[in-house]
């Protein structure tokens, strides 16, 4: 086994000044602090970087490890190192924590300067816009980064790529939006909805108010069932799970279990225990807020893209399907937007940008270093 490498997590506070910072719903954060990490060594010329951008339930943790103790390395490991496709002995590579995160970025659980208290429900609603506002101000400030190789990232990432290329398009050489979409369909708003339901409507939500170790565990875990789900396909789930029992002592009453449902339980209960309940609420609104052609139209927006851009759909998504990316690649081709389109063969589901690596790695290398 190869020995590990070992990052260390950061943390920057932006520098606003008495302003503060301005969101796109009129709200005002007087601070915000951005967590992040890096990989490899930002050049002479500062024209190496390349920011990628996480998923709803990721972090700033994308590579390597926190400790030699450390079991599980950061959520893209097999892209980021020494010799991978995004090889950090050639670029420099930034993840940072989004603004409403609960991984080291400010949000709900943050403590608000004005009142000496945690905002909790009081945060005010972000958008993606906003997180990438954040984004752009970090670079700038922390780096001193003007321009960046590229903007790369899968599901709600993916959204942040778009909202790159839209609202800073001479700031970013290459967009490579993964299993996203341009505004998410009444589908996706419905399963968002659910899941904030069963977080709102747990007694330990408490309006939002809920102390540490006390949250809404039981909404969140069912929360990131009803996620979960979406995020694997049919073909995935029946030849992992079929038709199996777990526990079948109590086949005829509601004790048993078949596999797909321990898994699920499993699942959702382990995520509660390191996600934020309201986090978890404010990102899934972000995504439901998200929609390129809001009040300019559709085509319009995307026309304004200036970085050559990957659109990368895969095969078996049940929460973006490949239909919503080819319209994002119809579009900007159509408005003579530089880009290209490709279809992961993967039927693992949404989550196919965390998995089949062996399709991904080859496209996202050849895109990256032409």
């Amino acid at each position: 086994m190869d020995e590990k490498i070992l990052v260390q997590a950061r943390n920057f506070r932006l520098h606003l000044g008495e302003k503060g910072f301005f969101l796109e719903s009129g709200r005002i954060l007087p601070e915000v602090s951005i967590a992040y990490e890096t990989y490899g060594t930002l050049n002479a010329d500062k024209s190496n970087a390349i920011l990628v951008c996480h998923a709803l339930t990721g972090s700033a943790h994308a590579a390597h490890y926190h400790s030699p103790d450390d079991q599980k390395p950061g959520w893209w490991d097999d892209v980021i190192g020494p010799g991978k496709t995004l090889d950090t002995n050639t670029y420099f590579i930034i993840c940072s924590n989004i603004l409403g995160g609960c991984n080291g970025t400010t949000g709900p659980r943050s403590i608000n300067p004005l009142t000496g208290r945690r905002y909790d429900i009081q945060f005010p609603v972000v958008t993606i816009k906003d997180m990438v506002h954040a984004q752009w101000l970090f670079l700038k400030q922390c780096f001193q980064i003007e321009r960046l190789h590229s903007v790369i990232g899968g599901s709600l990432g993916g959204m942040q790529v778009l909202e790159w290329a839209i609202s800073y398009p001479e700031k970013l050489e290459r967009a490579i939006v993964i299993a996203a979409t341009g505004r998410i369909s009444a589908q996706a708003l419905a399963m968002n909805k659910v899941g904030r339901q069963a977080i709102m409507r747990d007694p330990n939500w408490k309006n939002g108010n809920y102390p540490d170790g006390a949250g809404p565990v039981d909404g969140l875990s069912i929360a990131r069932m009803m996620g979960h789900i979406s995020y694997l396909s049919y073909d995935s789930m029946q030849r992992k799970f079929g038709r199996d029992f777990k526990k079948n002592d109590g086949l005829y009453d509601f004790f048993g279990e078949f596999q797909v449902e321990s898994y699920l339980n499993y699942n959702g209960y382990n995520f509660a225990k390191r996600f934020d309940a309201n986090s978890y609420l404010y990102i899934t609104k972000a995504m439901d807020l998200f929609d390129v052609g809001m009040g300019n139209g559709y085509r319009e927006i995307l026309s304004r893209i200036r970085a050559r851009t990957l659109v990368v759909s895969i095969a078996s998504d049940m929460l973006f399907p490949p239909w919503e990316s080819e319209e994002l690649f119809r579009v900007m081709h159509e408005e003579g937007v530089s880009v290209s389109y490709y279809e992961m063969e993967s039927d693992v589901g949404h989550d196919g940008f965390l998995v089949d690596y062996h399709v991904l790695n080859p496209v996202l290398e050849s895109f990256i270093g032409s």
